[in-house]
């Protein structure tokens, strides 16, 4: 079979589709993706590109839509508010994709069409050419749902293109049910793809006294920089472990001067660095939290925007994370991440239950039933 994978030009939004895509291929299958600029990070997975949309990036078009400001962290609005924010800007920037989704599909001849919930025109194309879909979650809430929010501004589309409702889509899900409340759908367990990345010879094993990763994904630090982990510098300097900045190339002026337990990395796929961390400290983001499930590791969150609040929330609930404000991290706080045992325990629960899921290799075949079944 062809399958064609398509979502919004970000890491956060590509990767997820990785695993899936590197299955389905294992199993024989031709695999394309459908992206607009910039393709960098997900050539690096190995797969062909085709490119869609009018060469903006999903960073110009947000800004376009926002009088040329964006920020990550929206305090004055609910979370309701947050997401349809965020619908209406992912909406905005799907618009230019429309036909060259189309060709690409149409060409290409794909018999599935696998899509992210921030690409609007991926269900207007499969329900145009009469594609089987299917949607990789990505985070704790309903992909679908939110999929429903962008088709509400793109409604004039669909009726330029003469299509009446957005395909349907079976949801892919990831990781363990009571992260999400149970999705309906395929579920496989949450494997990362984080991209490549040299990993210094030094974080091939444990180190001598705890170490704590510390990140803020690939979004957080290109909008609003890194201050919301200058409290946690200056905190750190108390504790008895070693904090690694896993923050890529982002400017650091904004953070205090590092103390001697604090160092910073280049670009380190997260996965690999937690396989010799004992925590780790984050924005809240999906990918970062299910790379800290899948490693064991307890966690700590500092909220910032988008989903962050809610996956706060779920994380917390299980026992296997702390949340706080960023303006609230403490000594003690970070004491007690990399030192209370019922904290690891139940990160490890959490890894068990991760692992007891399906691969993404076991679900091919009903990946394929879907395919079939909707021609």
């Amino acid at each position: 079979m062809r399958i064609l994978f398509t979502g919004p030009a970000a890491p956060s939004h590509l990767f997820p589709m990785v695993p899936t895509a590197q299955a389905l291929r294992a199993a024989g299958h031709e695999i394309l993706f459908a992206s607009p600029r910039p393709w960098d990070q997900l050539r690096e997975a190995g797969f062909p590109i085709v490119e869609i949309g009018d060469g903006r990036t999903l960073r110009e078009s947000f800004e376009a839509l926002n009088d040329g400001e964006i920020h990550y962290a929206r305090p004055d609005l609910t979370q309701d508010q947050l997401f349809d924010q965020a619908a209406a800007a992912f909406a905005y920037a799907s618009r230019p994709t429309v036909d060259d989704l189309l060709a690409a599909a149409g060409d290409w001849g794909a018999d599935l069409l696998v899509h992210d919930s921030c690409l609007a025109s991926a269900q207007l194309v499969a329900a145009k050419l009469k594609i089987p879909a299917a949607l990789q979650n990505f985070g704790f809430t309903s992909g679908l749902e939110m999929a429903a929010r962008l088709a509400g501004h793109f409604t004039d589309v669909y009726e330029a293109y003469g299509v009446a409702a957005p395909a349907e889509s079976t949801a892919l899900n990831s990781g363990p049910a009571v992260l999400d409340g149970g999705l309906a759908g395929l579920r496989t367990r949450h494997r990362p793809y984080n991209g490549g990345g040299l990993v210094p010879a030094g974080l091939l094993r444990r180190g001598d006294r705890p170490r704590v990763a510390v990140t803020l994904g690939t979004v957080v630090t290109q909008v609003d920089g890194v201050q919301a982990i200058a409290p946690l510098i200056e905190a750190a300097a108390s504790v008895d472990a070693e904090f690694l900045l896993a923050v890529g190339g982002a400017d650091l002026s904004q953070l205090p001067p590092l103390p001697a337990n604090v160092r910073t990395l280049p670009w380190v796929p997260l996965a690999e660095l937690l396989r010799v961390c004992d925590a780790v400290v984050h924005h809240g983001g999906a990918g970062s939290t299910l790379t800290g499930l899948q490693a064991g590791v307890p966690q700590l969150l500092l909220p910032q925007g988008a989903d962050n609040f809610i996956i706060a929330a779920t994380m917390t609930a299980t026992g296997a994370a702390l949340s706080s404000a960023s303006a609230e991290v403490d000594t003690p706080l970070l004491t007690r991440l990399v030192s209370d045992p019922a904290l690891r325990s139940a990160a490890a629960a959490l890894q068990a239950e991760n692992d007891a899921l399906p691969s993404h290799a076991a679900v091919v075949p009903e990946i394929e039933a879907l395919a079939a079944g909707g021609r």
